[in-house]
C-alpha cells in the first residue's frame, strides 16, 4: 500500500519565486518532505521555498528540467523514501490531486502514475495541446499501447525501480525518456486524469523550437518497445 509518509514531493523549477511559496505550502498539508531543486534560478525561488518550509536543493547554474528532477529523486531515494510525486513549480499542478495517484497506485500497482490532462484538453494552449497530442502519439506507436498524455509532468514515481533505469535526458525529453524506460523494463504504467489549470500570466519555460530539436534528437535513438502481457508486468 502507497502511503504519504513514504512519499516525497520533488519540485524541479527555474525562476519560480512568485509561485513556488503556495505550491509548498499546499503540498505540505499532504506530504512530510517537499524537496525544491532550484535549478539556477536568478530571482529568490530558492529563499520562498525555504521559507514556505521547503528542502532546497540547488544547482549553480541552470541544467535543464530532467538534470533538475535527476537531483531531487536521487536525494529522495537516498533519504529512504518510497516514491517521489513530482509537480512543476510554476503552478500548473494541484498538490490537491496528489491522493488521485496514491489510490491509483494501490489500486492498480503501477509503478508510474502519470497524470492526464486531456479529459479537459481545451483548458490548455492550443500549441502547447497540439505539441502534447502528437509527441502522445509517437511514443504511443513506439510502445504499442495508447499513452494519452506523455508529456505531463505531475507524476507518481516508485524510487527502487526508477533508481536502476538508465536516465540520459536533461531537459523536456525527460518526461518521454522515463515512460518509455518504465514500458521497456516491463513495469505497469497507469494515467489518471487531473486538474487543469490555465497558466495565466505565467510564461512556459518551454522554447518551442529548441526543445523540439532535442526531443527529436532524443526519438531518433529510441527503439520499437514490445508490449509485456498484462500478467507479466512487474509491480512494486
Amino acid at each position: 500500500m502507497v502511503c504519504q509518509e513514504q512519499c516525497a514531493v520533488v519540485v524541479p523549477c527555474f525562476n519560480e519565486a512568485r509561485t513556488i511559496a503556495p505550491l509548498v505550502a499546499e503540498a505540505r498539508q499532504i506530504a512530510k518532505e517537499i524537496i525544491v531543486v532550484d535549478d539556477g534560478s536568478t530571482d529568490d525561488t530558492r529563499g520562498r521555498a525555504k521559507q514556505a518550509g521547503a528542502c532546497v536543493l540547488r544547482h549553480s547554474q541552470n541544467r535543464g528540467k530532467g538534470a533538475a528532477l535527476r537531483t531531487g529523486l536521487i536525494h529522495a531515494h537516498q533519504r529512504g523514501f518510497s516514491w517521489a510525486i513530482t509537480l512543476d513549480g510554476d503552478g500548473q499542478h494541484r498538490p490537491g490531486n496528489i491522493p488521485l495517484f496514491l489510490e491509483c497506485a494501490d489500486r492498480t500497482a503501477a509503478a508510474l502514475v502519470i497524470g492526464n490532462r486531456f479529459h479537459n484538453a481545451r483548458a490548455l494552449p492550443w500549441l502547447r495541446r497540439w505539441v502534447n497530442r502528437w509527441i502522445s502519439r509517437q511514443l504511443s506507436a513506439r510502445a504499442g499501447r495508447p499513452l494519452p498524455d506523455t508529456q505531463c509532468g505531475f507524476r507518481l514515481i516508485y524510487l527502487k525501480t526508477w533508481a536502476v533505469l538508465e536516465h540520459a535526458a536533461n531537459h523536456f525529453e525527460v518526461e518521454s525518456e522515463m515512460l518509455l524506460s518504465f514500458l521497456a523494463a516491463g513495469h505497469r504504467v497507469e494515467f489518471v486524469p487531473i486538474e487543469v489549470i490555465g497558466r495565466g500570466p505565467r510564461r512556459s519555460r518551454i522554447q518551442p523550437l529548441v526543445d523540439s530539436w532535442r526531443w527529436w534528437k532524443w526519438w531518433r535513438h529510441i527503439p520499437q518497445i514490445q508490449p509485456a502481457p498484462a500478467d507479466s508486468l512487474k509491480t512494486p
